[in-house]
């Protein structure tokens, strides 16, 4: 009871050999395949997740910078009634001592 009676059952062999390995071969392609693509997919994800968070982080200091702009106004208006303030003080003491001045020489 010989498997080998000839050369067709040789070359059947060899030819059920030869799918085999290429079946192998094709199932771990496959899989690693498929590992990359769920690795590309993970990236993806991420990427969009940080790209969401550099947009809302953008949105956030939009608004902020629109929110100060409209303090700006404010802060501007003050810093000139700071400055005529300043300068009524400045130019109210130098009065005031030019008619001190005036004073003691009288």
């Amino acid at each position: 009871m010989s498997f080998i009676q000839n050369s067709g059952d040789i070359l059947n062999i060899v030819k059920a050999i030869s799918i085999l390995g290429i079946s192998v071969f094709l199932v771990f392609f496959i899989y690693y395949l498929v590992m990359m693509m769920r690795e590309l997919f993970k990236m993806i994800r991420e990427m969009r997740e940080r790209i969401n968070r550099v947009d809302e982080t953008i949105d956030a200091l939009k608004k902020k910078i629109e929110h100060s702009a409209s303090y700006l106004s404010l802060i501007g208006e003050g810093v000139k009634k700071l400055v005529e303030v300043a300068k009524e003080h400045r130019g109210g003491s130098k009065k005031t001592r030019k008619q001190d001045s005036r004073k003691t020489k009288k």
